[in-house]
Formats: C-alpha cells, sequence, structure tokens
C-alpha cells in the first residue's frame, strides 16, 4: 500500500524521521534527567519544538467530584507568547491594556466574537464583565473565561502579565484521565524543563479531587513536537513532585 493510499484510508504515516528518533527510545521508564534530554533530541521537527507533559491521572473526569482543572506559573515560562483578548470597563481596560493585552473591550468586543473574530489563544474576564460574556457561552465552549482557570479576575495586571510572559499553564483532565500541558521548548536548558516540570506536577497534586481514589498519577510521559513519547520513573517522579518547591 502507498503512502497515499494509507492516507486515503484515514491510516497516519509516520515519517522516516520520525521512525528514526523513536527507535532512539527504549522500552522502560527513564530517570527524569536522563529522559528529558533524550527529549530534547528526538523532536522530529526543523524549528524548536515544545516540549509536552503528559499524565495518565487516576480519575473519571466523567464524575463531577473527580475533575482535575486550574493553571500554575512555570518558573521559565513554556517559550510561547499568547495573544490575549480581556473583556473589561474603565480602568481594569486601562490596566489590561497596559499590561499589554491584545485586545481590550465590553460590549463591541463580544459583538465581534460573535460575528466571527477569533485572533486571540486565551481570553479573560472581570467578574463584572461575565453576566454579558456569558451569551458566547455556546459560541466559545471551553475557551470561555472561567475562575478555575485563573482567568476570571479583578487583578488583571497580573493574568495578562503572566500569559504574555508564557508563564502561566492552564489544565484540564481530558477524556480517558490525561492532562497535556506545555512544559518549555526543547532548546530549553534541562534543569529549567525539570523545574518547569515539576512546578506542574505538584500543582496537580494540589488540585487533587476528593472523589480521587486509589494511585493518583499513573504515568508520566514527556515528549517533543512530533517527536516519540519518553516514560519517567514514576515512583521516584512522584514523590519528588508532592515535596518539590522553588
Amino acid at each position: 500500500m502507498t503512502k497515499q493510499d494509507r492516507r486515503a484510508k484515514g491510516l497516519y504515516v509516520k515519517s522516516k524521521r520520525y521512525q528514526a528518533e523513536a527507535a532512539k527510545v527504549e522500552e522502560r521508564e527513564y530517570e527524569v534527567v536522563e529522559g528529558l534530554e533524550l527529549v530534547k533530541t528526538t523532536s522530529s521537527t526543523k524549528f524548536d519544538g515544545t516540549v509536552d507533559l503528559a499524565v495518565k491521572l487516576g480519575v473519571d473526569p466523567r464524575q463531577g467530584d473527580q475533575v482535575v482543572r486550574g493553571t500554575t506559573d512555570l518558573p521559565h515560562g513554556t517559550g510561547k507568547s499568547q495573544r490575549v483578548a480581556v473583556f473589561a470597563r474603565g480602568a481594569n481596560a486601562e490596566a489590561a491594556t497596559a499590561a499589554g493585552a491584545d485586545e481590550v473591550g465590553a460590549e463591541e468586543l463580544i459583538t465581534k466574537i460573535q460575528n466571527g473574530w477569533r485572533e486571540f489563544d486565551v481570553l479573560v474576564a472581570t467578574p463584572d464583565m461575565m453576566p454579558l460574556v456569558g451569551k458566547l457561552g455556546r459560541t466559545l465552549g471551553p475557551r470561555m473565561p472561567n475562575p478555575k482557570s485563573g482567568t476570571v479576575t479583578t487583578d488583571v495586571t497580573k493574568v495578562v502579565n503572566a500569559i504574555k510572559k508564557a508563564t502561566r499553564v492552564a489544565y484540564r483532565v481530558e477524556k480517558g484521565g490525561i492532562i497535556h500541558a506545555p512544559i518549555g521548548k526543547a532548546s530549553f536548558p534541562v534543569e529549567q524543563l525539570e523545574q518547569n516540570m515539576f512546578t506542574l506536577l505538584n500543582a496537580l497534586y494540589k488540585a487533587k479531587p476528593s472523589g480521587a481514589k486509589g494511585r493518583y498519577i499513573e504515568r508520566i510521559t514527556v515528549s517533543a513536537t512530533m517527536g516519540p513519547g519518553v516514560d519517567l520513573e514514576l515512583q521516584k517522579t512522584t514523590t519528588t513532585a508532592e515535596r518539590f518547591s522553588l
């Protein structure tokens, strides 16, 4: 079957470059530093790939008391600035603009989004704007500002600064109990990736829901953009993560 035939049948075709990088990864769990060093060399892109963390949690996100969601600020950022739009009025609008928000507005911004505008990565809102922003619920879905993700706030300066500096990461458990989040770029030193990773894992422990029973973190995998996944030693990594602080 040719590559074109496989694509036509909806079968994923992995590049020779990916296969070559995947061959470097052994079927075992790696110590953290060793694993991150390996990930830095296995991105199958020509650009500076993002290093992603995938965490399998022992939760059932279909249950209301087992949802894991929140934000945390990574000490070294993700290396990727994001476009921020802010729903605010008056002094809050001025503060958002001064902090570097890409778009700031009230009713006019709501209308703009209703008309199809989507040139943003993150939406932030002040609490007083939420009754109006609620009109966009069906349009925006999970992109809606939310107190749990830290995007409904009275301190727009702090939140916009964190997002623009790419230090703030939002996480939310997906179907199957998995959380995906960026922890930096492949060009980052291993020490920075390690500190970012443990900061995020520690945040997940702090966000452990009351309904979670048994082992909370079941698997930890890191990978670079379009690169193979590298499993990390579970016991040592989780023990360090629970106690981690900078």
